[in-house]
């Protein structure tokens, strides 16, 4: 699957899980829009430490969404290279892992931008 079927998948995955748990889902987009909206910080300084957490928490969904979603919001490919250098400091060597996984992406999103 590439990282555009990954996007689609997860992001269909939750709205699927949102049919059978739409209360907890619907809080859960609340909370991401409001928690992403700029503010002292803008929505692309947010995505890309949402994608730092994602790395260092080795999650590949988080991975794939913040990295197109820290795009969308005007992040440059070397914003998000350094905000994986600091998630695989914070996480070590998983971290290097799932950073090469956000290395992927975003190779991805910049060669076919959606």
């Amino acid at each position: 699957m590439n990282h555009h079927e990954h996007y689609d998948d997860v992001m269909c995955g939750i709205g699927d899980l949102g049919k059978v748990i739409p209360g907890t889902i619907g809080g859960f987009f609340t909370m991401h829009k409001e928690a992403l909206a700029d503010g002292a910080l803008s929505k692309c300084e947010k995505e890309l430490m949402a994608l730092a957490i994602g790395i260092a928490v080795r999650c590949g969904g988080c991975i794939t969404c913040h990295v197109k979603d820290a795009l969308a919001a005007g992040a440059t490919p070397e914003q998000v290279y350094e905000t994986i250098g600091v998630a695989i400091l914070m996480g070590g060597g998983p971290a290097a892992v799932y950073g090469n996984e956000a290395r992927k992406a975003l190779e991805s999103f910049v060669a076919a931008p959606v």
